[in-house]
């Protein structure tokens, strides 16, 4: 009898599996296929999503400025402290004292140096102005020689012309004797031949002789008058030549001891500035008994503790951080990424202790994370990575006030907008980001201000 029943199939020989009603079945199929479909177009079409491109860089934050980085004060002198005035942790204005040394080198354990060196100083100065006493008395003496000299070289050269013109005189008195002397020879002559011939009396001739013996006696005076007068011209002579030997001798006397007066004066000059540049340098070494701030800040660390122990020059006392830094972030990258960067560069950061969350490729999307700007860039490398300095974005989120110098950080230089297929694709083939100058961003610019330009014409 046949079983017309619908629990049965039609088909006995299929009526035992389930996997025959499975297959029969196709909602679930299609719905998954479905699914399948809505998924794939979805991931297909985020492949051209923008994504940006960036280098990824371990760091820490500094300061930008040199003078905001924990700065070291170190003791000038050697010496022993005395006292602290501050404790670690505190708040110090520039000036403040830090600590107090006292002298520990024999040469400056005198506590009345300065006042005796000031003595030394004012000794000096009294023998100083001696000696320029002594120096002008001297000039004004070679002064006074020096116009003796002219007068008296004067008085022997008009009294050797008196001379000179006297002998002219006396020769004119020889010549004019010796004529006279000739004539009255010639008038005896002729006298004697008269009174030989009886034409002229004995008296007359007589007369004649006797003049003759006048004139011949005059020649005498007369001669020895012009020898006395050469003699007088040649002591004049001699005497002129004797006083200017001796005031030159004078006179080179007094320059000699001008000349020592001016070295003595010298040399007091030179050891009033020695002792000046000692009395300044204990003066200022006084000062670096109390060592102070160079400014605001705070002692975060003591390297000298208690009271009495010794410190050499250039050794650290304590450490001052400056109170209101301009904070930095330094990031150190590959070789391979520096051709990438400029000044001016975009920087997303992650400080340590901020919670975040981070897609790189996604600035905006990003929660936790700060803006910079690339500042500096090294030009030489640090064991193979160069740094850069990176300062907060003033069109951003400011950065965090708990910040402190030293703390870890993560920086994403932000480079080239692409499609994340393209980015796949070339991280999938080891390529580097694309490479964008400045070059290309002025062109781009100017291409833009000329058609600006243009539309408004």
């Amino acid at each position: 009898m046949n079983n017309y029943s619908d629990n049965h199939p039609t088909d006995p020989s299929k009526a035992s599996f389930k996997s025959i009603h499975l297959v029969r079945d196709t909602r679930h199929a299609k719905r998954f296929a479905r699914i399948s479909m809505v998924f794939f177009s979805i991931l297909l079409l985020s492949l051209f999503l923008p994504w940006t491109q960036n280098i990824r860089s371990n760091g820490s934050v500094t300061t930008y400025l040199p003078q905001d980085r924990p700065q070291s004060i170190q003791a000038l002198i050697a010496g022993r402290v005395e006292k602290w005035y501050v404790q670690e942790g505190q708040f110090i204005k520039q000036g403040d004292t830090i600590v107090r040394l006292s002298e520990i080198r024999e040469k400056y354990l005198d506590p009345k140096m300065i006042e005796r060196i000031d003595d030394q100083i004012k000794a000096k100065e009294g023998s100083q102005n001696s000696t320029s006493g002594k120096v002008s008395a001297l000039a004004k003496q070679i002064e006074a020689i020096q116009k003796e000299k002219l007068l008296s070289l004067a008085k022997a050269r008009n009294k050797l012309k008196q001379n000179e013109f006297k002998l002219i005189s006396d020769s004119a008195d020889v010549r004019a004797v010796k004529a006279d002397f000739d004539i009255a020879r010639a008038q005896a002559k002729r006298a004697d031949s008269l009174l030989s011939k009886g034409l002229l009396p004995i008296t007359e001739q007589e007369r004649r002789n006797l003049k003759l013996q006048e004139s011949r006696a005059k020649v005498v005076v007369t001669e020895n008058k012009l020898q006395a007068t050469r003699n007088e011209l040649i002591n004049a002579e001699i005497e002129l030549g004797s006083l200017e030997a001796e005031y030159t001798n004078k006179i080179s006397k007094a320059e000699s001891e001008l000349n020592t007066a001016l070295s003595y004066l010298y040399e007091t000059q030179s050891e009033i500035a020695k002792l000046n540049i000692e009395f300044s340098s204990m003066a200022i070494r006084s000062n670096y008994y109390f060592v102070t701030a160079p400014q605001d800040g705070y002692v975060v660390q003591a390297k000298i503790s208690g009271i009495g122990e010794t410190v050499s020059e250039g050794d650290v006392i304590c450490t001052v951080m400056p109170s209101t830094p301009e904070l930095a972030v330094q990031l150190y990258v590959r070789p391979m990424d520096i051709p990438l960067l400029e000044k001016g560069r975009k920087v997303r950061l992650q400080f340590d202790g901020w919670p975040a969350l981070v897609f790189a490729g996604w600035p905006g999307c990003s929660f936790g994370t700060f803006g910079g700007i690339v500042q500096v860039i090294d030009n030489f490398d640090t064991d193979g990575r160069y740094r850069i300095l990176v300062t907060p974005d003033p069109n951003d989120v400011p950065w965090p006030e708990q910040l402190r110098v030293g703390s870890g950080s993560f920086g994403w230089i932000m480079l080239k907008d692409v499609p994340i297929w393209y980015e796949l694709w070339r991280q999938f083939n080891g390529f580097p980001p694309d490479y964008i100058g400045k070059q290309a961003s002025i062109s781009k610019k100017e291409e833009t201000s000329k058609k600006e330009n243009k539309a408004k014409q």
